[in-house]
């Protein structure tokens, strides 16, 4: 008897394909979970390229991680340190160096908090924004290229795989 959807299965015994099929073989399932574990380290290195090179789009002298500040306010999903720190998972000297080097370049200013006068909030400038956007074209398009040779029922398995994954 096989093991439900809701509880584990037992220790040793092949696991279970979701969608129906034999159970796997627990050789062949570690031998897939490093090509998954392969595959996800090739992707994270042509991810960080990725940054690298939206990061000089944007300014020759802007850093990866920099780039990734000055996209989480520019898109306001971080307008302040704090919020930057925990959207990006790192810390606060990083953090302020980066947006330091934001502010020099003019991508950056430090505005008033409209909700709270007393406190300042981060702003992408319009030359920002524009670079901005002109490096998430180059690599959109670059993703599109790769993605259109898929067939749409292909790239929704994916995404639907890419979404499991992420719970």
């Amino acid at each position: 008897m096989s093991a439900s959807p809701d509880e584990p299965a037992r220790e040793g015994a092949p696991a279970a394909d979701p969608a129906g099929a034999e159970p796997l073989d627990p050789a062949e399932l570690d031998h897939a979970i490093s090509r998954v574990e392969h595959e996800l380290g090739r992707l994270f290195a042509r991810i960080r390229v990725s940054w690298r090179e939206a990061a000089t789009t944007v300014h020759p002298d802007l850093q990866p991680l920099g780039y990734q500040v000055l996209t989480s306010i520019a898109t306001g999903k971080a307008t302040s340190a704090g919020a930057i720190i925990e959207r990006l998972q790192t810390d606060k000297s990083a953090v302020s160096r980066h947006v330091r080097q934001l502010e020099q370049l003019g991508l950056v200013e430090s505005v008033p908090d409209p909700d709270d006068r007393r406190a300042r909030v981060l702003v992408a400038t319009e030359l920002a924004q524009e670079r901005v956007a002109l490096a998430r074209s180059r690599y959109e398009e670059r993703l599109g290229e790769r993605l259109r040779r898929w067939s749409a029922e292909d790239l929704d398995h994916f995404a639907e795989l890419l979404a499991a994954f992420g719970d």
